[in-house]
């Protein structure tokens, strides 16, 4: 680790830590540290990291906000590359806007509406940057990323960079193929439509407003921690099975939501887990429904 922290170093574009704090870094305030902890100045820089990375055997990981992820107590042993504003750029042509992935999306929403383009209004108050969004096919208020996206620009573990349509990107519930090729979004580009402006605007802040008053963000939490097992809803389910504030640790059921485990303020990975799986235990039980988290965990399981 000494030697790839050194040739990450000479890249002299970026920054680089060793034991960095992952709770630093996470919307649940959850995680022990990386071994190495690197935030790219440039793609350049990024692509040459991945590069170094995958020559010195090194487990690796990718974050932006840090929302959606659940670190082990114990860490990451490897690297979290983390894409920040370095990588966020926002270019637009027509009723066509090109955002790099570390653009917060919330941000870009909000650019986008004082433009008086819709198509964005869904991600208001979705807590998270472009490139996580493109790769979760984040979504909200019956819309989601696959319904703008025209396509991204992606690089791979072995260094090459491809354009990627949106056919390619093979989308579905909360899912794109990324995941499984572990592709890294760069940058990508979104089809909007012209509307009128005190209407987006009207509909974003709607859309804000609606989270900030049903959702727990005075806590900290993740989003949302289970997928939809549609055509039911994951937050009505655990409400009606009756677990709404139930705790383990410093871990709770939002009392909120029921789709949110927010950390009282000492909960653990091991605490959210364990709380994970009593929520699963208890919908099979009840409903013979298997509930499968959007939540990606980071570090060894536990």
């Amino acid at each position: 680790m000494k030697a790839l922290k050194e040739k990450l170093e000479r890249l002299q574009d970026g920054e680089i830590k060793e034991n960095e704090p992952l709770k630093n870094h996470t919307t649940w305030k959850i995680g022990g540290p990386a071994s190495l902890f690197f935030v790219p100045g440039h793609v350049e820089a990024l692509k040459k990291a991945v590069e170094f990375i995958k020559k010195s055997q090194v487990e690796w990981f990718v974050i932006g906000k840090g929302s959606n992820l659940l670190v082990s107590d114990e860490g990451f042993h490897g690297v979290i590359i983390k894409l920040t504003e370095e990588l966020a750029d926002i270019k637009l042509e027509g009723s066509r806007v090109r955002a790099g992935g570390g653009v917060s999306l919330i941000k870009l929403a909000t650019l986008m509406s004082k433009e008086g383009f819709s198509g964005l209004e869904f991600a208001g108050g979705i807590p998270g940057t472009v490139g996580g969004a493109v790769f979760m096919n984040a979504g909200a208020h019956g819309s989601d990323i696959s319904n703008i996206f025209i396509r991204a620009h992606i690089l791979y573990p072995d260094g090459t960079f491809k354009w990627i349509d949106r056919e390619e990107m093979a989308f579905s519930y909360r899912t794109t193929k990324l995941q499984s090729e572990r592709g890294i979004c760069i940058e990508a580009e979104f089809g909007l439509s012209k509307g009128d402006k005190e209407q987006v605007r009207a509909t974003l802040q709607k859309n804000k407003d609606y989270r900030r008053q049903s959702q727990p963000w005075n806590y900290p939490c993740c989003g949302s921690v289970f997928r939809n097992p549609l055509p039911h809803y994951a937050g009505q389910l655990i409400e009606q099975s009756g677990l709404k504030g139930y705790s383990i640790g410093g871990a709770q059921i939002s009392t909120m939501h029921a789709n949110f485990i927010v950390n009282k303020g000492d909960a653990t990975a091991k605490d959210v887990l364990k709380l994970i799986n009593h929520i699963k235990d208890t919908i099979s039980r009840e409903y013979d429904i298997k509930m499968a988290t959007e939540v990606e965990w980071v570090g060894e399981v536990q």
